[in-house]
């Protein structure tokens, strides 16, 4: 996907994009068929009144036929009777197939998100993704119910209506057909127009989806820094980007319209006029006069719905273009075949580099072995690889060259699943939903957890007395990422998470830093107890919390500089001994 300011991308082949989408039509073929015979009653009968104009003046007003006059209006009234249950039959049915088309777009759509690897969402915001199960998913919705209905019925009644001209004079109904290749022109001039503006619109819905969603997302640092006028300034960018775009295709259907309908009126008004002079010869009857023009006047709406529909057309064609680009992402990797209920906890990394996409190397060179139960600390300052080598572990990124062994086996050969299944992470920036203190805790495993097993964790994270003392205890709700609860509430809420889990490895980046002192005490206690049952690994920017860690490896710049214990790396004297006095005497400079 591309923002606004990008050029607009090429749209596939209408037909092509409606066979893909046929896929899911196609499920729901009854309910089509159903709509496409309730509609072609609903425009036969609206054909059948044109024609019975001419009888009505005939046997009606002129020939005074009373018995006919009689019958008339039970005529009429059954016909339109019959006309309404096929419009609900009709717009019920079209709209329950399209709806459930969306509907299961949608599904496939969330589906394939879990499956996209971390450099998708790398490389595509938030709002970018959200505009394309919304909008653009949206459109298609519009197009499936408004062009189905459109096409079904003013295909129909076209059809309907040109019968009863030839019924009547099939001379003059040739007039219609000699205007047919122009009005075939302006469509397609108008749709090419409408073709390229299409997807340039879903993108500019995708920059105002992403400024919107930041602008909420960050309220609190948008007021803190006043940075509201600048926000409002980028949002009235990007809704003048879409209004603009918009009105184009506004344009676009508009001229299009105007000049059907011009086309149509001048065969119109031939054809009215001859039809003057062949009543002067009586070769038309009062009746079948009435009834010509009647059919003339009412092609006039069906081919302007048919020139106005090619607009939510390519918008559907749009939408579903840029739905389908996202279910083409290639989903991650996930060849492996061996299964793994519970590893062991032994870490190799062997010759291990890794580069992002188009991006120079990150990691260089990585060599380590970590046995299970050992707690491993990575330090180094920021932006040295240290989450990036955590990622790696789990996967989230597989194109690294060298190789990653859990239990002596490449992690390239486990399944995903149980692969993660091994891991727990604790992170300084706590991932909560928008759910209860409980499915949060037991995130993943909610249906399987007891309320007594969920205390049993939070109790371990030192968490109960605050879940006891809220209204409804771990059954409250805490709001978007937790927003209800302290920083220090969240973060015991993702450390007794990952007691829950009680998986063989653990990965804690800073997971006390939201903390006060006492509860940290507390809960380096319970991560001590939880630490004794697997392999640790600490990401760490205070060295005082490493001090005991069975192995410290420090990186620099993507590359292993140091590695031992506390002890041998401050008498080396080297990388870490100078981080450790640096931390050391910014301590003693803040208590001094």
């Amino acid at each position: 996907m591309k923002n606004a300011k990008s050029a607009p991308k090429k749209i596939e082949n209408v037909l092509v994009v409606y066979a893909r989408l046929f896929q899911y039509v196609k499920k729901y073929w009854v309910s089509l068929m159903t709509a496409i015979v309730a509609s072609a009653v609903y425009s036969g009968v609206d054909a059948w009144f044109v024609y019975f104009l001419k009888p009505l003046l005939n046997e009606g007003l002129v020939a005074k036929n009373h018995q006919f006059l009689a019958w008339a209006p039970f005529l009429v009234l059954f016909a339109f009777g019959a006309r309404g249950i096929a419009s609900f039959f009709s717009n019920y049915n079209i709209a329950y197939a399209s709806r459930n088309v969306i509907r299961l777009l949608r599904q496939h759509l969330f589906a394939h998100l879990q499956k996209l690897p971390a450099r998708y969402y790398d490389h595509n915001t938030g709002g970018q993704i959200l505009s394309v199960i919304l909008y653009s998913v949206e459109q298609i919705a519009n197009a499936s119910t408004d062009v189905l209905t459109t096409a079904i019925r003013a295909g129909f009644l076209i059809v309907g209506l040109l019968f009863v001209m030839f019924t009547i004079n099939w001379k003059l109904s040739l007039m219609y057909f000699l205007i047919i290749p122009l009005i075939t022109i302006v469509m397609r001039i108008a749709s090419k127009r409408v073709r390229r503006l299409s997807l340039s619109i879903q993108d500019s819905m995708a920059s105002l989806t992403h400024h919107a969603e930041e602008n909420i997302i960050g309220y609190k640092v948008v007021r803190a820094f006043d940075g509201q006028a600048d926000e409002i300034h980028k949002f009235n960018q990007a809704s003048l980007i879409n209004n603009k775009r918009e009105m184009k295709v506004v344009a676009a259907r508009a001229w299009s319209v105007s000049s059907v309908q011009l086309i149509a009126a001048f065969a119109l008004s031939v054809t009215l006029y001859v039809a003057t002079l062949d009543i002067a010869k009586s070769i038309f009857s009062p009746g079948s006069f009435v009834a010509m023009i009647a059919a003339m006047l009412a092609l006039l709406k069906p081919m302007k719905d048919l020139t106005t529909m090619q607009n939510k057309l390519y918008r559907g064609v749009a939408g579903a273009q840029t739905a389908f680009e996202l279910l083409d992402e290639p989903p991650e990797n996930d060849l492996g075949t061996k299964t793994l209920e519970r590893a062991m906890g032994k870490i190799t990394f062997a010759k291990v580099n890794f580069a992002y996409k188009d991006e120079m190397t990150i990691l260089h060179n990585l060599d380590f072995t970590i046995h299970p139960g050992e707690v491993v600390a990575l330090v180094g300052r920021s932006g040295t690889g240290k989450s990036t080598l955590v990622n790696l572990m789990l996967r989230f990124y597989a194109n690294f060259t060298g190789d990653i062994l859990l239990d002596d086996v490449s992690v390239h050969d486990y399944r995903l699943m149980d692969l993660r299944r091994q891991f727990s992470m604790v992170s300084q920036n706590v991932i909560l939903f928008n759910d209860t203190i409980k499915n949060n805790i037991a995130y993943g495993r909610s249906a399987n957890m007891t309320d007594d097993e969920v205390m049993a964790a939070a109790k371990a994270a030192y968490a109960h007395e605050f879940i006891q003392s809220l209204p409804e205890g771990i059954h409250s709700l805490i709001g978007e990422n937790g927003v209800l609860l302290s920083g220090g509430q969240r973060q015991r809420i993702a450390i007794a998470r990952a007691i829950l889990k009680n998986a063989p490895i653990l990965i804690l980046d800073e997971a006390t830093s939201a903390l006060d002192t006492e509860s940290e005490r507390y809960i380096q206690a319970a991560l001590e107890h939880l630490m004794r049952k697997c392999t640790t690994f600490v990401i760490a920017h205070r060295l005082s919390t490493v001090e005991h860690a069975d192995k410290i490896i420090v990186l620099d710049q993507g590359r292993i500089v140091e590695m031992g214990n506390h002890a041998d790396l401050l008498m080396r004297d080297g990388c870490y001994a100078k981080l450790y006095k640096m931390q050391f005497k910014e301590v003693e400079t803040a208590y001094a």
